[in-house]
């Protein structure tokens, strides 16, 4: 099965949904302060799918449930 790049999507844009992206660790992930999608992240306004990467900068990112971004490492070049 082919492995697709991840899709380089820049910096996040302030004025622009974007989901939250967070470090490895899960309890970031239980503020009562988020406001969480399910099923899904944003970045920039564009809709992606769980399991889906992209290349925030030199950031790896995956969509995770509870739609947030969670860091996997470093974009490959």
């Amino acid at each position: 099965m082919e492995k697709h790049s991840p899709v380089h999507v820049g910096t996040p844009d302030p004025e622009a949904r974007t989901s939250p992206i967070f470090d490895r660790s899960p309890e970031q992930f239980m503020s009562p302060d988020l406001e969480l999608e399910e099923g899904c992240c944003y970045f920039n306004n564009v809709k992606y799918a769980l399991g889906e990467y992209v290349c925030a900068g030199d950031d790896l990112l995956r969509c995770e449930d509870l739609g947030v971004w969670v860091r996997e490492g470093v974009c490959p070049r």
